[in-house]
């Protein structure tokens, strides 16, 4: 028997409203996603566990979970921006992550929010990587120049940890052969900018209705009222994550486990940079799996854990013989 889709889908602060969660919910249900699970996660819950700053752990891994010396910096494009050393500025103290630099700077998270939007428009912003920048803050009246890590994270975070705030989960599950990963994203929550959602998609609902659903002010980009896990990998480290689930407990998870150790998905779950197959070239293990309904995910990840084009050579007729059973 095929495994289920089973996704992590949450409603954002901004937008979680009695009326809200009565739409989602009624939306998924009338799309054949059954709901399993559904509850709220406070903003001082998300604050103590670190929810958020692990669900988006490629950014937040710069801002608040890891110091500068942790991190793998390019050096030479640090020297080549700001003209100075990487280890000299370390040594002296000048390099902060977000966190720290708001209580080096004595700053709330907006604040220093406003002081990154200048270093942005001043061309002192250096990017590193996927999600990994670095800014010389310099106008600060009272302090010396400092390099922060990532400054744009508080105040993306701040909306989540507030005394006040919310999100409200929704587990969901269905038939992959009546709704492909594909189509749940793009046709059941809609795209990333609400804007260009599909008027009867979520997302596109939202931007439509937001003033009869309570919310504050119309969603955008960043404030885009649902969230939703891009695949059943990314839907279970997100499960993990939330919901505080071990994996041996869930149907995905097992089987999951049975192809890669647990260590592994551990690691996985925080969306580095693997191999992806067929072309051997590495990728963010999400962004690989993006898509995928479950039997095909599971078999990308074992090619992912065997690494390389020469196990997908070698195993691509026998997944695909699988899927098609299935």
């Amino acid at each position: 028997m095929a495994v289920k889709n089973t996704a992590f889908v949450f409603i954002k602060p901004h937008a979680n409203t009695e009326k809200a969660r009565e739409v989602v919910k009624s939306q998924l249900e009338s799309k054949k996603c059954k709901v399993t699970k559904e509850g709220t996660i406070t903003g001082p819950e998300i604050e103590k566990k670190m929810l958020i700053d692990n669900h988006y752990y490629a950014i937040a891994s710069k801002a608040t979970l890891l110091t500068p010396d942790q991190l793998n910096v390019p050096e030479n494009k640090f020297k080549e921006k700001f003209n100075c050393e990487w280890k000299d500025m370390l040594a002296a103290k000048k390099v902060f992550n977000a966190k720290d630099a708001c209580t080096e700077l004595k700053m709330n998270s907006e604040e220093l929010n406003t002081e990154w939007a200048k270093a942005k428009k001043a061309n002192k912003l250096v990017k590193f990587g996927g999600g990994f920048y670095c800014g010389l803050i310099d106008t600060v009246e009272g302090h010396e120049p400092v390099y922060v890590m990532n400054g744009f994270f508080m105040s993306m975070r701040q909306n989540f940890v507030e005394e006040k705030a919310a999100i409200y989960y929704f587990v969901v599950e269905w038939d992959p052969k009546e709704l492909e990963w594909a189509d749940f994203r793009g046709a059941v929550l809609g795209p990333t900018d609400p804007v260009t959602a599909p008027a009867d998609s979520l997302r596109g609902m939202f931007m439509a209705n937001w003033k009869e659903y309570g919310l504050g002010y119309a969603p955008n980009v960043g404030d885009n009222a649902v969230h939703a896990s891009a695949s059943p990998f990314e839907a279970l480290s997100e499960r993990m994550n939330w919901l505080g689930m071990e994996a041996k407990d869930d149907e995905f998870g097992k089987a999951v486990l049975e192809i890669v150790p647990q260590k592994v998905l551990d690691d996985w779950s925080k969306d580095p940079q693997v191999v992806y197959v067929p072309t051997g070239i590495k990728k963010s293990a999400f962004d690989t799996l993006e898509d995928t309904d479950a039997d095909y995910c599971l078999a990308l990840l074992a090619m992912m854990y065997m690494t390389g084009p020469s196990a997908w050579d070698k195993y691509k007729s026998e997944f695909k013989a699988k899927i098609a059973v299935n």
